[in-house]
């Protein structure tokens, strides 16, 4: 063999041998989407790159897919066409929809087990791991930004309207009489609300252990159907809409539209997700509050406890095993107390289990930071068979329904029975329509 042909030869093993190497040393990507925009993409990056910073076996790759119900169709027709992601961030109303999609999605539980991480549900705020539980006991997703409705208002408009900021307005009555002393004030926007199907018809519910719908609001089993045309959401809505009459309460928007209207200082007092937490501390040039959602004192019961709110972390099937161990090493990563605690106080969603809750107490964060424990206080009060959680069948749906009847409310069409008795008829429809289409995968 001559001088060129070996050198050729070893130079082609050498090679070999190099490409073996990097693919045996290849991190397994593991794409993650989600709907976090702004100051929560930027912490969902952050918590990419910690992880993946952490080892070197697996790199998760967060892609942001649009808002909540646009990721969840892009999810479906990737997942038809074989490309779905490993992990699929899902708003909590797309709960029940994906617990009835058997065989596209791998228990958390499960996945955990199988990786060979200890899984204990009974570490996470009741609240939030029983909403993720299916009836038979499995918890089905991972708890990711669990959230709930809170009150966030201006103190610096509160002080020029000669109002107190001691102490936020604990119930609508007295929301109402700041919303008066604002606009005698000058100020054009008293109060907003954002996700008002959320906030005023779902949380209003189980903040005053009254059923949104039957069947334990859907937890108990797919025949449930809406009742939130109580005489109690008929007053609620009733005097929203007068507010708006009045110009103490503008409506904004959908979803969270008006949340922007608050950072600006236009708008002096909100109701929206505890997750807006993080845009306010970074954005408000004003001192701002959090307190809890304003109830009826005369409403026997009230306040028993919120709902949860946000999404959590689904795991779509037909992967390869590896690529399962790397996800479940991502979630063990997301449930260290220290990773929790932080994001907490980072963004203002709820820390999932109660050791981080006790270490960020332990900080003297909810010190320093009146108002933050606010969310964690709402839902890990005992729950009752009416306030546990609200999972309803096509509720994105349901959603759209409840967005376009207050709208009618707010712009003075229709009566606020009007306006509930036609979510209740609608809405209704869907739920038939949903159990009818399950009904035998239960």
């Amino acid at each position: 063999m001559t001088l060129t042909s070996l050198n050729r030869r070893l130079l082609s093993l050498g090679l070999l041998t190099s490409l073996w190497s990097l693919q045996a040393n290849a991190e397994i990507e593991i794409q993650w989407w989600h709907s976090m925009v702004a100051v929560n993409n930027e912490w969902v990056n952050d918590l990419a790159k910690g992880f993946n910073a952490s080892q070197k076996e697996y790199k998760v790759v967060p892609v942001y897919k649009g808002a909540y119900d646009e990721s969840m169709t892009a999810a479906v027709a990737a997942f038809r066409s074989g490309n779905a992601p490993h992990i699929l961030q899902v708003f909590e109303v797309g709960t029940a929809t994906m617990m009835a999609s058997k065989g596209v999605v791998v228990p958390v539980g499960q996945l955990m087990k199988d990786a060979g991480y200890k899984f204990d549900p009974s570490v996470y705020v009741p609240a939030v791991s029983g909403y993720y539980t299916a009836p038979n006991g499995q918890m089905m997703s991972y708890p990711f930004n669990s959230s709930t409705t809170v009150f966030y208002f201006n103190k610096d408009a509160f002080k020029a309207a000669g109002i107190s900021t001691d102490k936020a307005p604990a119930t609508w009555p007295e929301v109402a009489l700041a919303a008066a002393k604002l606009k005698a004030n000058g100020h054009k926007c008293p109060l907003t609300i954002a996700w008002q199907g959320w906030t005023q018809l779902e949380s209003f519910s189980t903040w005053h252990n009254t059923e949104l719908a039957t069947q334990g609001n859907g937890m108990r089993g797919l025949n449930t159907r809406l009742v939130s045309n109580s005489p109690l959401h008929v007053r609620h809505i009733e005097n929203l809409g007068n507010m708006a009459k009045q110009g103490l309460f503008v409506y904004k928007g959908r979803n969270n539209a008006a949340e922007g209207s608050f950072v600006s200082g236009e708008c002096a007092m909100i109701t929206t997700s505890s997750g807006f937490y993080g845009n306010v501390a970074k954005n408000a040039k004003f001192g701002f509050g959090v307190s809890s959602l304003p109830y009826y004192p005369d409403v026997p019961g009230a306040p028993q406890n919120t709902v949860i709110g946000g999404a959590s972390l689904w795991v779509l099937s037909g992967k390869k095993p590896e690529e399962y161990k790397g996800v479940a090493s991502f979630f063990n990563y997301l449930s260290n107390a220290k990773v929790q605690s932080e994001s907490h106080m980072r963004t203002g969603y709820l820390p999932i289990t109660m050791e981080a809750y006790k270490l960020t107490e332990a900080s003297g964060f909810y010190k320093d930071h009146p108002g933050t424990d606010t969310a964690v206080n709402q839902m890990i009060r005992k729950t009752t068979d009416k306030s546990r959680g609200i999972r309803l069948g096509n509720y994105v749906q349901i959603r759209t329904i409840e967005d376009e009847e207050l709208e009618q409310v707010w712009a003075g069409k229709k009566s606020a029975k009007e306006a509930l008795d036609s979510i209740v008829k609608r809405g209704n429809e869907l739920l038939e329509r949903f159990e009818k289409a399950n009904a035998n995968k239960q």
